[in-house]
Formats: C-alpha cells, structure tokens, sequence
C-alpha cells in the first residue's frame, strides 16, 4: 500500500511492504560437502590441527568431515568419550578400515573433575606406537580432554610447561581448566621406558 501526504508544501510517501517469509532451505550433510559449482569441499572437524608426525586431534567428527578424514589415510582414531560410537561413524572406520580405540573419560567440569591417569597412559602407548599411523585423537570439543592427552605426549617430548600450557589454552580459550593443566604438570612420564625417534626428533617439538 502506497499513501501520500502533504505537510507544508511537501509530500511525504509512507510505503508499505509486504515481507513474504520463505521456508529455509536445509543442505543435507551431503549437500553440504560441494560447492555452489559441484565442486567437492574438504571440511575438517571443529578445532582439528596437526599434532605431530601421523598424529592429528579433533573434535567428534561428523558426517561432513568423513571425505577430509578420509585424504589423512587414518590408520586409527582414539576417542576419549565414554558414550557409544555413534552408528555413522562406526561404519566409516569400517569401511576405511580404520582400528578405533576407545578410552573413555567422563566430560567434567570443576571442581568435580576427576582425570583417571591411567586411561591417559593408556591413550599415550597408543599414540606412541607407529603401527597405529596416521591416527586422530579426539573427544567431543577437542578442548579438554584431547587437550589433556596432547599436553602429556608434549611432556614425553620434553616440551617446558609453559609451552605445553600455551598450546591447551589455544585450543580450550575461555574454557581452560586450571585442574587440567594442574594434571598435566603432575603427570609422570619417568614411567615411559622410551620415545620413538620420530618424535624426539619431531620438527613440532618445543617451540
């Protein structure tokens, strides 16, 4: 509707516009992996980053990062999250071939947190075991408890605490968690008889 008024001498026009409100369109998962020319796009999970050598974290990987998972050639991922695999990305590792371990820790918050150190030792012998890579270690942010596992591999790699402290706190931000860096400085990793080569001599090692 259109109306027009005049106040001394000047028109004024008071438009109105009918807003028609269309239904949002929702890609699927799959539609969501190509681009507007059909182009196949490589979406990695939420606060994926390189490791070391063969070593990646992540957060839970979803349905669009399975085609970017797929180019690492992963020949295992650790889960730190206690709750079964969901059944879609169960079937992924198997059809990739892919050895998942599982070692599950309960997402806490503080002060009620209680980090068990040997599922964390557990974890550790998993990465250090070159047979196990290219392998992805991941929990449900990447923040916490993948933050955990990096910072005590950092530690068997001689890294100083302030670095290893520097690197958790890029990745949980306004979320880091004074017990997890508590944790990782006690952790005691005389324990661990050796460390492969390839990561005493890692290119990553102490900044």
């Amino acid at each position: 509707m259109k109306e027009e008024k005049v106040q001394g001498g000047d028109v004024c026009r008071t438009i109105e516009v009918a807003v028609v409100g269309l239904p949002a369109t929702k890609l699927s998962p799959a539609e969501e992996n190509f681009d507007a020319d059909g182009e196949e796009l490589y979406m990695p999970p939420l606060n994926f980053a390189m490791v070391d050598n063969g070593v990646f974290r992540s957060g839970f990987p979803d349905i669009a990062n399975f085609t970017f998972l797929q180019t690492l050639g992963l020949r295992s991922i650790i889960c730190m999250c206690p709750e079964p695999y969901p059944e879609a990305n169960a079937q992924f590792v198997k059809a990739n071939g892919i050895k998942l371990f599982q070692f599950g820790i309960e997402g806490c918050k503080e002060p009620f947190v209680n980090i068990p150190e040997d599922t964390i030792r557990e974890a550790l012998k998993v990465i250090l075991d070159e047979r196990n890579h290219p392998l992805l270690i991941h929990c449900n942010r990447g923040k916490h408890r993948t933050g955990c596992v990096v910072g005590c591999l950092r530690k068997l790699q001689k890294w100083c605490l302030s670095s290893v402290f520097d690197e958790y706190q890029r990745f949980a931000a306004a979320k880091a968690r004074v017990s997890d860096q508590r944790f990782m400085e006690l952790f005691d990793v005389s324990t661990f008889k050796y460390l492969p080569m390839s990561f005493s001599c890692s290119k990553t090692n102490n900044p």
